[in-house]
């Protein structure tokens, strides 16, 4: 029975651990994949930063191409009339040289803009590379979880065979305890069986149930728990042929002769202080007699239980003449 405890004891043990584990994993793959979700994000941020840039670009390429057709168009015009208005050509060079700024300027804007392009596909092509290295991870956790759960699953099998091996221990401890059980009653009817034809003219002596009964009156005088000669002879008997059937029970049979003292519910006036003390000290001198008759120690026991087990709930003197009494039970330990 203590086998089969510290094996479902060491079975609980083990499945803390196997959870700790596979939280820890599952927490270790949620972290992975939200790092993933928002490299993802950024990386689409960029490149809508990116496009957004590009058409920026182009609206101001078109832009520049319409300037610059409107300046071939002044030209034109400046040319068929350079010699009409020599003065407006120095004015025109003027607009031309700020046009040229202008437009040394835009291929810097541009030429600037290409180069953080440039700087946003480095970064691109480094988010990529860590994408695929947060993949090659996750896909390592992947095979780790299902070695996991497959070795949980070998640990599940193991158990169930060990659970199966755990009950049918269960069932054969059962019944070599119901064979004890069965032995012990059989010992304890040939006990009873013998008192009862040695004791059977005595009056206040009879058979309850599984309990061999003294009424008190046959062994202690009232309100004392000092042995009558009567009741040591009584007592003497009983342990000689209690003697007799406790050589022949077998020394692997758990068992004990309880000696149960009984009082009845009126107050007590006497030297003891309550019901208790009283039967419990007529149920140690009862103990203690068969003791010093050679009954083993080792199989004996004395209680006591007061007035709180009657036999007969009344309030009459013949009630409690019933109440008052020792019992002795053959159990096992």
């Amino acid at each position: 029975m203590a086998r089969r405890r510290r094996g479902s004891h060491n079975a609980l043990d083990a499945w803390p651990g196997y959870v700790d584990a596979l939280s820890t994993l599952l927490m270790v793959v949620t972290f992975v994949l939200l790092v993933f979700v928002v490299g993802q994000q950024f990386l689409s941020v960029s490149l809508s930063r990116r496009e957004h840039t590009l058409d920026a670009l182009q609206k101001q390429l078109a832009e520049l191409s319409h300037m610059l057709s409107m300046t071939e168009d002044k030209n034109k015009s400046l040319s068929s009339t350079v010699a009409t208005l020599a003065d407006e050509k120095q004015h025109n060079q003027a607009q031309l040289q700020t046009l040229s700024t202008q437009i040394a300027a835009l291929t810097g804007q541009l030429q600037s803009k290409d180069q953080a392009l440039a700087s946003a596909d480095d970064t691109s092509k480094q988010q990529n590379s860590k994408i695929s290295d947060l993949q090659a991870q996750i896909e390592e956790l992947t095979r780790q979880l299902q070695a996991i759960s497959n070795a949980l699953d070998i640990e599940k099998k193991a158990e169930q065979g060990k659970d199966a091996q755990i009950a049918d221990l269960g069932s054969k401890l059962n019944l070599a305890l119901a064979d004890k059980v069965n032995q012990l009653k059989r010992y304890r009817s040939e006990f009873f069986g013998r008192l009862r034809d040695l004791l059977k003219d005595q009056k206040g002596v009879n058979v309850v149930g599984d309990r061999f009964v003294f009424q008190s009156e046959i062994l202690f005088p009232q309100g004392s728990a000092d042995l009558t000669q009567e009741g040591r002879k009584e007592i003497t008997t009983l342990a000689h042929t209690f003697k007799q059937i406790a050589s022949t029970i077998p020394t692997d049979l758990p068992w004990i002769l309880r000696v149960d003292g009984h009082a009845d519910r009126q107050p007590i006036h006497s030297a003891f202080p309550s019901n208790w003390e009283l039967s419990s000290e007529r149920a140690i001198t009862v103990v203690k007699l068969l003791i010093a008759e050679g009954v083993d120690p080792h199989h004996l026991a004395a209680t006591g239980f007061a007035d709180y087990q009657p036999l007969d709930a009344a309030s009459t003197s013949a009630a409690y003449a019933r109440n008052r009494r020792i019992e002795f039970r053959l159990t096992d330990r």
